[in-house]
This record gives structure tokens, C-alpha cells and sequence, in this order.
């Protein structure tokens, strides 16, 4: 099969709306939660989360277009933008036939829906709704308006399988380019979560932490006080290219897709198999289909969302598939500083995980303070400070609500 490579990145996160100051902001530990300004959550159970700051969509999207997308979509636009113009794409250095888009999100446009069911709530029942209601709220949009941008006429869908979607969109455009269907994919996920309905939903679930009085620090995976997820929001995208493709045309390579991997926990519709064995099989999977060893592994950005649950089912998985390895990895969450970005969060971590294996340094767990006793002491889980070291290669992980499993493995590119 062909080999697939990285060639492009962009990224709208809670730490920095670019690719540079997102990698700055892991690296240094800076934790990206703040009181919510998105909306008035004085009454919410939860009053806080990583919220993307500072973002003014009219340097990449026209005014008049603004209008017709939901925030999500924005988001995808504008990381997409940044991986088109990092990997050097322009018109005449490929072949829009060839070229695709295969995007994830997992809720879409749930702020649109929201703002347009609640004034209709509000009215006098006459069914008054705004002509791009629907277009802004499906979540296969984003990857229409991104084809449309750059003319890409190849495959080009929507992944929605919760907080696995994007990480399945990267493997999915891994896999239609290695059986010779695409040349070049612009690939990854955007969510806008932060709002109304969807605070009030995952505090309904008790699934989010609840510390407003400490918000800088309530995303704390493998702590002993974690108590639920912190919100995020954003979106990462990657150009994924065909290897000869990327070196005819000259392209800087980040590193190479050289696996992923699929698996359902088939347990509980939120709860994850309590003896990880989803998990278990999903990177067993990304290893066999990237015909690697486990001691071909250096990093794992683990799901760690910082649940009571699901951090211990993700631990008791990695020490399944690696063994005596695991205690040579380093393992770490960045969503201890982005907070959980749900359907993007594999877009946003899978460009963690292959700028490790680019600079050979692994990004902190922040915010730990004691260690969950239920949890291996002798793992390496990077805590509070990032870490030198050579990442021949690197496992992401991401799991969400339904069993849905996702993990992609990137490694350094060699000739």
C-alpha cells in the first residue's frame, strides 16, 4: 500500500489560534479554562471551560459568510486555512479530482439548532426559521464548505462517532489514500460546544468537574480528586498526502500515518468497559495495522479525559497491550490543558502527537497533585512538565459515548 504522510497543519484551540502557540502552550503547561463569557452560566452546575479566545473568523472568512456558519464550522475554515497554506497547496500542485476532505464532528451545529428551536419556543408558534437553519446546523457541513474553499472534488464526508470522530476522519483519509483512491486529504474535526444546551446536558450526565472555584485546575486526569471533564472547543486540521506526491511537489514532512485503528466497547452507552478492553483492542489494532511492535512505541497522548472511570479502564489497557513496555513510554493528556474538545479532540491531539515525534518532547499531564492510588505509580505520566526525549513514534487515543474507539499512530518519516 502507498505511504501517507503529514505535510500540512492549522489548528483553533484554547491555548492559541495557530499551530505555533498551541505546541507553546502544551510545552509550557498552560491550562486553558476560564470562566465561560460565550453565555451567562451563572446558574449552571459547571460555570467554566476551555473556550477558544481572542478568535475573529473575518481574517479568513468573509462577513457575509460568517453569518450563514455555525461556530463549528468557522473553526474548521479556519484551521483548514492554516494546514493549506503550511502545507504549500496552491492551484496547479494537484489534482482536485484527487484531492479530498473527510472531516468529524461530533454534535455539528448544536448552538444553531438551540438558538433557532428557543425563539421559536418563544414566539407565537407561526414557523418563522432562518433559511440557512439547516445548512449551518448538519454536521457534514464543515467538510462541504472546506472542498468548496480549495475546489477539492475527491471523496468527502463526515465522521460522527462522538469524541472518536475526527481521529476516525485522519484514519479514514489514511486509508483512501493508501489504496490509491486520493493524493491529497485535508483532514481532522471541529466542535463548538460551550453553550447552553450542551453545558446543561453533560452537568445533567455528571459528566463535567465541577470546581468553579478552582477551574484553572479541574482538568487533572489520573488524579485522585478528578471529578469530570472540562468543555473545550476548536478544531485541528492535517493535510494528509501520498508520500511520492508530497516529495515531487516538495513538501516538508511532519512525520508519517503509519497506522490507525477501530474498535466498539459494546458495554454502556457512556460508561467504558471497565477492564478497558476496547481500548485494549483498538490499539492493538492501530499496532498491526501499522506492522509495529509495541517496543516500536515511545508516547501515548492517552483519551484521559479526567473521569473516575475512564482514566483507570484507558491505564489498565495500555498495560495490557504493552506489558513491561508501558513502563518505558511516556504517557500523558493534553486535554488537562485544552479540556475536552469532543469531536475535535482527535484532530487537536493527533497534532500533539506528531509534533512529540517532530521535536522529540512530550507534553505534560498538568494539574497533578495525587496520584489515583488505583493507578500504576511506576507509569510515566508526564506529570506537570514536559519532557526531552526521542519519540520514534506516538499512539492517540480517543474514545467516546456509544464504545466508540479510535487510536492513529504517527512515526518519524525516513526514506
Amino acid at each position: 500500500m502507498r505511504r501517507v504522510v503529514v505535510t500540512g497543519l492549522g489548528a483553533v484551540t484554547p491555548l492559541g489560534n495557530n499551530v505555533e502557540d498551541f505546541w507553546q502552550g502544551l510545552v509550557n503547561g498552560v491550562s486553558g479554562a476560564n470562566l465561560i463569557t460565550h453565555f451567562d452560566a451563572s446558574l449552571f452546575k459547571t460555570r467554566f471551560a476551555c473556550e477558544v479566545k481572542d478568535f475573529d473568523p473575518l481574517t479568513v472568512i468573509d462577513k457575509k459568510e460568517v453569518r450563514r456558519l455555525d461556530l463549528f464550522a468557522q473553526y474548521a475554515l479556519y484551521a483548514s486555512a492554516e494546514a493549506y497554506k503550511n502545507a504549500g497547496l496552491e492551484e496547479g500542485n494537484f489534482d482536485p479530482d484527487r484531492s479530498g476532505v473527510i472531516w468529524g464532528s461530533g454534535i455539528g451545529g448544536l448552538e444553531t439548532f438551540f438558538n433557532e428551536v428557543y425563539a421559536f419556543a418563544k414566539g407565537d408558534g407561526t414557523p418563522r426559521f432562518n433559511p440557512f437553519f439547516i445548512p449551518k446546523m448538519i454536521a457534514d457541513i464543515a467538510s462541504g464548505h472546506i472542498s468548496m474553499r480549495y475546489g477539492f472534488r475527491g471523496p468527502n464526508f463526515t465522521t460522527v462517532s462522538a469524541c472518536a470522530s475526527s481521529t476516525n476522519a485522519i484514519i479514514d483519509s489514511m486509508f483512501y489514500i493508501r489504496m490509491g483512491k486520493a493524493d491529497v486529504m485535508i483532514t481532522g474535526g471541529s466542535e463548538a460546544a460551550v453553550n447552553e444546551p450542551a453545558m446543561g446536558g453533560f452537568n445533567a450526565m455528571h459528566a463535567l468537574s465541577v470546581r468553579n472555584d478552582e477551574y484553572k485546575t479541574a482538568s487533572r486526569p489520573f488524579d485522585v480528586s478528578r471529578d469530570g471533564f472540562v468543555m473545550g472547543e476548536g478544531g485541528g486540521a492535517l493535510i494528509l498526502e501520498e508520500l511520492e506526491h508530497a516529495k515531487r511537489r516538495g513538501a516538508t514532512i511532519y512525520a508519517e500515518v503509519a497506522g490507525g485503528g477501530a474498535s466498539a466497547d459494546a458495554h454502556h452507552i457512556t460508561a467504558p468497559h471497565p477492564e478497558g478492553l476496547g481500548a485494549l483492542n483498538v490499539m492493538k489494532s492501530a499496532l498491526n495495522d501499522a506492522g509495529m511492535k509495541p517496543e516500536d512505541l515511545d508516547y501515548i497522548n492517552v483519551h484521559g479525559t479526567s473521569t473516575p472511570l475512564g482514566d483507570i479502564a484507558e491505564t489498565k489497557a495500555i498495560l495490557g497491550v504493552f506489558g513491561e513496555h508501558a513502563y518505558n513510554l511516556n504517557i500523558s493528556s493534553t486535554k488537562s490543558m485544552t479540556g475536552h474538545l469532543l469531536g475535535a479532540a482527535g484532530a487537536v491531539e493527533a497534532i500533539a502527537s506528531l509534533l512529540a515525534v517532530k521535536n522529540d518532547i512530550v507534553p505534560p499531564t498538568i494539574n497533578q497533585e495525587n496520584l489515583d492510588p488505583a493507578l500504576d505509580p511506576k507509569l510515566n505520566f508526564t506529570f506537570n512538565k514536559a519532557q526531552k526525549r526521542e519519540v520514534r513514534a506516538a499512539l492517540s487515543n480517543t474514545f467516546g459515548f456509544g464504545g466508540h474507539n479510535a487510536s492513529v499512530i504517527f512515526r518519524k518519516y525516513e526514506e
